[in-house]
């Protein structure tokens, strides 16, 4: 069955993406949308291997794993980091497409090859990664259990900080000469034949992949309604004056700006961006879609669009033979009132034809130059002889439904959204570290307050755990594995950040993340315990504290009881709707990320 998902169907999504932003009358109704911007994911990327069934001891360190035989193995790998039931790995030989197959047995060798240690296992889960080469994310519950097990910290998206967006395209002689026209009926040769399709004067095959737009030196953006199209000129001419609303050329009754140049181009002003516009969304490959609100100049060309109103008429063939000089004649179609005027030379053939009076209703529209139907007049009232050899065609461009200017996102294909998050310091008290870096973005829809059923509403969430330290005999060392031994085991977890108390050089807060592969003990991710007694105790920093079971307030953004912080997100709440892995961002106490997010619907 033949069928399609419309553009219309994309950019509906997007619209309800922003919409549900700002839906229901409080910020607390059902029907609102909390959409909060999440970092995450602050340890290096490194090649993941599950395995299971390991026999022979234990995967050391340094020591390299191989499947077959070493000398001409299909896969080879360094360890990088073991884990209970998985391995990192670093320098996959013989290339990074090298995988080893689910079930295939993973040996270990100490001495290149020469011999092996007697440590093997079988292969589960691969995944390869370096900080250069992020892994893909999967769309998967175990992705979504261990990208919020990673989560640093996130940051409320509100209606200021999210736009509709589209491609960019200046005003530029040089990289955007010519622009195509609005027209409602582009269309693309289907490879199995059966229809012709209609391109656009610079070859696309859709509205949605024209470049029918161009933002002005003004901030101003105009819609191309006519670009020099004519017989024999399919792909119209160069662009040549920039349309302003502060030109001559420009009719404010209209929104139409029309180029001086014969048959030059006609453009329509959709709106100017504001000024927090251009510098929260505008980026070198898109600009935003500016909302409708009071006073705005995209309000405004709204509340001057007309539904079925006639812009523009082409000439399809110019025929002979017809009344020379001006006549004018009426619009047929479903619409009322539209009028164009025709220009024809002393042999009748058509040189000009323009609109007159815009008129309405229309969603289909002939013009007829048969006798009876030229008329002297714009009024129509007194008609023209049109000899019986008299031949030509004029074509009448549709307007969009509702008028140009009535659906900016639907006239301009928004079907992108761009969230723009400024990460301003150590923002909300403390919620984002600026002492370690992260790899990974995100959106979540509606989490939940820890321990709650209620939904997050603040700007922002800390999604670490935290220890408030005390008699530290040196700084705990971001991305180190430490240790406390707890009731059955042996808690871990990964210092994310550890920042002093003011005027201290042994008292601190430890921020950290634990994840199932890299902090289980005995097969069980333990909680770190508020006991005085028992050491917090670095990997690699050698440093070691205590819990101040003491303490308890609020520092750096995180509520402490008994020295010990929970996350302020209720772990795997809400929905994550968008994940991107990336290379390293780093943090710098002076430093302020802008990131500007841009998601295709």
């Amino acid at each position: 069955m033949a069928a399609i998902i419309s553009d219309k169907f994309r950019i509906f999504n997007a619209k309800q993406f922003l919409e549900s932003l700002t839906e229901g009358a409080t910020d607390t109704s059902a029907e609102r949308t909390r959409m909060y911007f999440f970092v995450g994911r602050p340890q290096p990327w490194k090649a993941y291997l599950e395995v299971y069934g390991q026999s022979g001891g234990n995967f050391t360190v340094g020591n390299e794993i191989y499947v077959g035989t070493y000398g001409s193995t299909a896969f080879r790998a360094t360890i990088a980091g073991v884990y209970d039931t998985a391995l990192l790995l670093s320098d996959v030989f013989p290339n990074t497409t090298s995988t080893p197959t689910l079930g295939q047995t993973i040996q270990e060798t100490a001495d290149g090859g020469s011999t092996t240690t007697g440590v093997t296992a079988s292969a589960g889960v691969y995944r390869y990664a370096t900080e250069e080469i992020p892994p893909l994310p999967l769309d998967n519950q175990t992705e979504k259990l261990s990208v919020y097990d990673e989560i640093i910290a996130a940051k409320r998206i509100g209606n200021a900080y999210a736009r509709t967006v589209i491609r960019r395209y200046n005003w530029d002689t040089v990289a955007n000469p010519r622009f195509d026209m609005w027209k409602p009926d582009y269309s693309a040769t289907p490879a199995g034949g059966g229809q012709v399709g209609k391109q656009t004067a610079t070859g696309a095959d859709a509205i949605a992949n024209a470049k029918f737009y161009v933002m002005n030196s003004d901030y101003e953006v105009f819609k191309c309604l006519y670009n020099g199209e004519g017989p024999g000129n399919l792909t119209g001419q160069d662009a040549t004056e920039e349309p302003k609303t502060s030109s001559g050329n420009y009719n404010a009754a209209t929104g139409i700006y029309t180029e001086s140049a014969s048959a030059g181009y006609i453009w329509k002003f959709m709106y100017q961006m504001p000024t927090d516009d251009v510098l929260r969304f505008l980026s070198s490959d898109f600009m935003p879609i500016t909302l409708s609100t009071a006073g705005s100049t995209r309000q405004a060309v709204e509340g001057i669009a007309v539904a079925g109103s006639i812009d523009v008429a082409l000439i399809e063939n110019a025929g002979a033979n017809l009344p020379s000089g001006t006549t004018y004649t009426s619009i047929k179609g479903d619409g009322t009132s539209g009028v164009l005027k025709i220009e024809a030379d002393g042999s009748g053939t058509i040189t000009a034809a323009t609109v007159e009076t815009r008129g309405s209703g229309y969603t289909y529209a002939n013009v007829l130059l048969t006798n009876g139907n030229l008329f002297q007049d714009a009024g129509l009232t007194t008609p023209i002889a049109t000899p019986a050899n008299a031949v030509g065609a004029i074509e009448v461009v549709l307007p969009p439904q509702g008028g140009h200017g009535s659906d900016h996102e639907l006239e301009l294909n928004g079907k992108r959204v761009m969230t723009n998050i400024r990460l301003t310091y150590a923002e909300g008290s403390g919620d984002f570290p600026v002492d370690n870096d992260f790899r990974r973005i995100g959106i979540i829809k509606d989490p939940l307050n820890f321990g709650t059923t209620t939904p997050c509403t603040a700007d922002t969430r800390s999604g670490l755990k935290a220890i408030k330290v005390t008699g530290a005999n040196a700084d705990f060392i971001p991305d180190e594995q430490f240790e406390q031994t707890v009731t059955g085991g042996t808690a871990k977890g990964t210092v994310v950040s550890w920042t002093l108390d003011q005027g201290s050089t042994t008292a601190g807060v430890l921020k950290y993340v634990q994840t199932v592969d890299a902090h289980t003990d005995q097969g069980v991710v333990r909680d770190f315990e508020s006991n005085g007694s028992n050491q917090l105790s670095g990997g690699s920093s050698a440093a070691a504290g205590n819990v101040e079971t003491g303490y308890s307030g609020t520092l750096l953004g995180s509520s402490f009881s008994s020295g010990l912080a929970t996350p302020e997100i209720e772990p795997n709440s809400g929905d994550i709707i968008y994940v991107e892995n990336r290379r390293l961002i780093t943090r710098a106490p002076d430093q302020i990320e802008d990131i500007k997010l841009v998601i295709e619907f």
